[in-house]
């Protein structure tokens, strides 16, 4: 069968072509902006990618569309697709049809950690023996690419609550039937699609509807949007997980519900590095791994709870996770150059900001941090969180915003509290002579966008490498 998939390049959507390409399909697609990772393993796969969305691409006739929730009426190729009568759907549908129907699901949800907490949970039961299916949206480090078949049963997915399609404006999560569910936390966020919280919490409501009676949620304690939508209904068996009272979480301030059953016990001051988790204080096994940050040890304990739904013992998965390599544009250290270390993280909501600065500081200390922001998501460029962003980036030593054109807020108002630590660029060139200028050897540049960020990592990168040759 040929598929033809329209918006390929995005995460979820890379991951069907690779999928698809796995089940024997011929896979084609199209998208614009192409940038890697996802760009460099749909060519490793051998998928042909075509650049924009005219309708000549429908020529040979593909035998099904996979319409990515990028696609809009009016573009040529959506309109062609409609005029030709050429049969098109959804990638969650198609994924729930062709994969999903016959496998233990364990999905991921959540505003933040999904990516991240999802390749924990698939390399847990990798390490077990389980071959799991997955579909994640980034690149992990353990797997070369980021979607399998795998083998049943179990399937592992990133469950992601923005919209399915224009003619499907259900989320994506409702669509996957999963036996097991984390749910990680829950924030505003998708400023385009939904006018609320309310209206995110809703479709997290209709997540839990499709969970059945003897499947199991892990469900972060302490976030009172979470105990709104179980208090919504739910007819599965709950789990909560928590850090440790030792270890205060730092982005809500959320009454608790009812208490954790998963704990976490860090040393004093720990980063992350290592800690030991607790089941009904009981201890069941010790995580030491690269990752830092108090938000991984809150996803690694999500990932241990749901890795024990499916059989696997805590201890074991504590084990596995000792050799998990992370995922990559999540505090990926892309190079150091002139005694400078550069990062890349896709953080994009001021949670994931602070929580990725915060993590850094935790392992350098002292160290000098240059926090570098691109407000790329429609919920940031519509300022939707601008009067919470300079409170998010308090922990760095100097912050760097790129507004670009389609910024609809004033960046230097909204970071004025940082005082002589903000500063506004609002051209590409001028941001990188800037950092050039200001990052010396020891310092540590985290540069943020959920986009390439205009190649900025490789070009900064390459600007200190020759300011060194130089100097």
């Amino acid at each position: 069968m040929h598929v033809h998939i329209l918006g390929i390049c995005g995460t979820f959507m890379g991951g069907i072509a690779a999928i698809g390409r796995a089940a024997g399909h011929r896979v084609t697609g199209s998208d614009r902006n192409v940038y890697p990772p996802m760009s460099t393993q749909l060519s490793a796969l051998g998928i042909e990618l075509t650049e924009g969305y005219e309708a000549g691409q429908l020529d040979p006739r593909p035998d099904i569309v996979v319409v990515g929730n990028v696609c809009t009426r009016g573009m040529p190729v959506v309109e062609a697709v409609l005029e030709r009568g050429i049969p098109y759907t959804s990638g969650p549908e198609w994924l729930a049809r062709a994969v999903l129907a016959d496998r233990w699901v364990l999905a991921i949800a959540g505003t933040h950690g999904k990516t991240t907490t999802a390749a924990m949970l698939a390399w847990i039961l990798e390490e077990a023996g389980l071959s799991p299916g997955f579909l994640i949206g980034g690149i992990p480090g353990n797997f070369p690419v980021s979607a399998r078949l795998g083998e049943l049963p179990y399937f592992v997915i990133e469950a992601d609550e923005y919209d399915t399609a224009f003619f499907d404006k259900r989320a994506k999560f409702v669509h996957y039937r999963p036996r097991t569910v984390v749910l990680n936390n829950l924030e505003y966020d998708h400023a385009d699609i939904y006018p609320d919280l309310a209206a995110i919490e809703w479709q997290f409501h209709q997540l839990l509807r499709t969970v059945p009676g003897g499947g199991r949620i892990l469900v972060r304690a302490g976030e009172a949007s979470l105990e709104r939508v179980l208090q919504k209904g739910c007819w599965s068996g709950v789990e909560r997980f928590a850090r440790s009272a030792a270890e205060p979480r730092t982005t809500t301030t959320d009454p608790p519900g009812a208490p954790a059953v998963w704990t976490a016990q860090l040393p004093p001051q720990g980063d992350g590095s290592e800690f030991t988790v607790r089941l009904a204080d009981t201890p069941v096994g010790v995580v030491r791994w690269a990752l830092i940050g108090l938000h991984n040890v809150d996803n690694a304990l999500a990932a241990i709870s749901a890795a024990r739904h499916a059989g696997v013992t805590p201890e074991r998965a504590c084990t596995a996770l000792a050799s998990f390599a992370g995922v990559r544009r999540r505090m990926e250290l892309k190079g150091t150059a002139g005694g400078v270390r550069v990062y890349d993280d896709f953080a994009h909501h001021p949670t994931a900001i602070a929580t990725t600065i915060e993590g850094l500081r935790r392992r350098v200390g002292a160290g000098r941090i240059v926090a570098v922001l691109e407000p790329r998501s429609h919920t940031m460029r519509t300022g939707v969180h601008r009067d919470t962003l300079a409170d998010s980036l308090r922990d760095a030593d100097s912050v760097w915003l790129y507004a670009g054109p389609e910024l609809g807020w004033d960046a230097a108002a909204a970071l004025a509290g940082l005082g002589a630590r903000a500063h506004v660029v609002h051209d590409m060139e001028a941001l990188l002579a800037g950092l050039r200028g200001e990052l010396h050897a020891g310092d540590h540049a985290l540069l943020m966008s959920n986009g390439g960020f205009g190649g900025l990592h490789e070009r900064l990168l390459g600007a200190l490498a020759a300011r060194g040759a130089h100097a």
